[in-house]
């Protein structure tokens, strides 16, 4: 055996198909992230790191940077995800006891506009070759699902009517629904006395299926039926998220920020076109607006010391998910040096993290307002999660719109709103609702 870390990327010829990166989530461990059909998805595992507190981000960061700094890396595709990879999920709260993590996975498959690869990452001191890395890809698939009889379909592009999951049932989480709105309704009070401007709060939902939870169809189901999103999946945690809290490609950096909520059910018996109805709601309201503004001045204030440009929408866009409508702004910047090199994507996560659109502002008096409240350890929900490679390159989303598989039956869901002067607790609650629905759907729960 050798400790150096060795990785091998490939051309995946003759693999493109209309199913695109969906067609490679076939098992229950499988480590994902994909949007529209591309990204990267990871097998089996042969490094990991692991961190709690306030500096998890940093330890990683100093980890990753060790481990591929004498890397020996072969990469005939050269894109952002080839190369050495790995897939993380960290906790949303520093004084949270669940672990962050960073997975090197033995096998990626990637898929970035229409180019398909393989890369192959070891520590052992056998040669690399692409019939070895092809051979290694083919021996993870073959095993299908580690949850049953589930192998990849042809037509794994095409949304379809959800089975039923029989006898599977829904129990409330650490707070019942009287004392989630009464939390809501506290943080209202404290908003109005001046101790701050904005409060996330989040509940918790636990799902009992008997039959079983196939975690790969879940993922599959949530990848094409949110397209919009980024579904991603580490280590029993799943979801598909529609915010990017900071994606790094070279020194360019862009951010997805949403503030701003509407149920799509709320347009039903509307007159005239629904994208109407949510321009009039969500852009029309100044509850809505304001809570968004907070949330861009968050990630803009936090950004601008890595940055030499920056540019955000002067005015939010309607984001039209099959769910909900939300109001969203990109933010594009160029990234500049800081000490003599270009901040890493663990970097900037570090001074970004946690931005007032999942923890409110000030950031200090929401974390400490959301102890009090909550009553729940949010675990990785609502932190970063993602990957990186040995480039700098990176992707990382806000865990939302998810769950933690707890064990072969039970799924832990998650869901918050932005509270504000305003924010009315039965109607936070129906929103709450909204949310989990990506997840009750997969889980075939609801329909």
């Amino acid at each position: 055996m050798t400790s150096t870390f060795r990785t091998l990327t490939v051309p995946l010829d003759g693999n493109a198909s209309a199913g695109g990166l969906p067609q490679f989530l076939v098992r229950d461990d499988v480590l994902c992230w994909t949007r529209r059909e591309a990204g990267l998805v990871g097998f089996g595992e042969i490094a990991r790191f692991t961190a709690t507190g306030p500096e998890r981000f940093l330890e990683a960061d100093i980890w990753w940077r060790h481990l591929v700094l004498e890397a020996d890396i072969t990469d005939s595709v050269e894109l952002p995800g080839t190369g050495p990879v790995a897939f993380g999920s960290f906790a949303f709260s520093k004084k949270s006891a669940h672990e962050s993590r960073l997975i090197v996975p033995e096998v990626v498959v990637g898929v970035r506009d229409g180019q398909y690869w393989v890369t192959q990452l070891t520590f052992d001191d056998g040669e690399l070759t692409e019939a070895g890395a092809l051979a290694a890809l083919d021996r993870w698939l073959s095993g299908g699902s580690t949850h049953g009889d589930v192998t990849a379909e042809p037509d794994a592009g095409v949304v379809r009517p959800l089975p039923a999951a029989p006898g599977a049932t829904l129990h409330t989480g650490s707070l019942s629904e009287e004392d989630w709105m009464a939390a809501v309704a506290a943080g209202v009070e404290e908003i109005r006395t001046g101790a701050l401007e904005k409060l996330v709060l989040a509940r918790d939902i636990v799902a009992t299926v008997p039959s079983g939870v196939n975690a790969a169809k879940v993922l599959r189901e949530l990848a094409v039926r949110y397209r919009e999103c980024w579904t991603y999946g580490v280590d029993g945690l799943v979801g598909a998220t529609p915010e990017m809290l900071i994606q790094v490609e070279g020194r360019t950096a862009q951010a997805r920020v949403l503030a701003g909520t509407l149920d799509r059910r709320d347009a039903h018996g509307e007159d005239g076109i629904p994208m109407d109805y949510a321009e009039r709601v969500l852009a029309g309201s100044e509850k809505q607006r304001h809570e968004h503004e907070i949330a861009i001045q968050s990630l803009t204030s936090q950004l601008a010391p890595f940055s030499e440009a920056m540019n955000a929408h002067d005015e939010p866009f309607i984001l039209e998910l099959p769910n909900v409508w939300h109001l969203a702004s990109d933010v594009k910047a160029e990234l500049t040096e800081v000490e003599g090199h270009v901040p890493t994507c663990l970097a900037l996560i570090n001074a970004l993290h946690p931005t007032a659109a999942v923890c409110g502002t000030p950031t200090l008096v929401a974390g400490a307002l959301i102890r009090k409240l909550e009553h729940l350890d949010r675990g990785p929900y609502a932190g970063p999660v993602g990957w990186l490679d040995a480039a700098g390159n990176g992707e990382w989303g806000i865990a939302l719109r998810g769950a933690v598989i707890e064990d072969s039956n039970t799924v832990r869901l998650y869901a918050g709103c932005g509270i504000v002067d305003g924010s009315l607790p039965q109607a936070e609650l129906a929103e709450t609702w909204a949310k989990f629905r990506p997840m009750l759907e997969s889980l075939g729960i609801i329909s």
